[in-house]
């Protein structure tokens, strides 16, 4: 019988990082180069999924920029809707003291907790890929039963596959 892939929702980081013109910032230039190293294998190594707030994230802004992004999302499974998300994602909003232009941030955390997936993966360290973040939701999830997925960058994911190296 075939292992099954751990299970990786894309935030909209992901293909944003991905399709951007390349960044003079260092950092910016780093986080978008291991996103393209960490994508060249991502599918073959995980069970991508994203939900209609990826799209709808995604479609927005500049034309082109719009469509690259489109593009790279065209083949990743889309989560069906489940009225416990936008429930749940109120409760993160509050319990993470989310601004009001990051509530799609609690959207994304509330898909990958309901529909427990392994992994959510973003390049959002503000409001997502943080240890006081994890440290909250871990405590909230903990308390009402709920799991709780890693949420992790690509770097992350990178060191993690070059450790199972032989």
């Amino acid at each position: 019988m075939a292992e099954s892939k751990p299970t990786a929702y894309i935030e909209t980081t992901i293909p944003s990082y991905l399709t951007a013109w390349p960044s003079r910032e260092l950092t910016m230039a780093s986080q978008q180069l291991c996103t393209k190293e960490w994508w060249k294998t991502a599918m073959q190594r995980y069970e991508l999924l994203i939900s209609a707030t990826v799209l709808d994230e995604a479609s927005r802004g500049d034309p082109d920029a719009a469509s690259r992004r489109m593009a790279e999302l065209a083949t990743i499974p889309l989560l069906p809707e489940d009225p416990r998300v936008i429930s749940i994602a109120t409760e993160y909003v509050a319990v993470l003291a989310l601004p009001r232009d990051a509530q799609a941030d609690a959207v994304h955390l509330a898909n990958a907790v309901i529909f427990e997936l392994d992994y959510l993966v973003t390049w959002n360290m503000r409001h997502l890929a943080n240890s006081l973040t994890m440290r909250k939701v871990t405590a909230y999830n903990k308390d009402r039963s709920l799991w709780t997925p890693l949420i992790v960058t690509p770097q992350y994911l990178l060191d993690l596959e070059q450790q199972e190296q032989p």
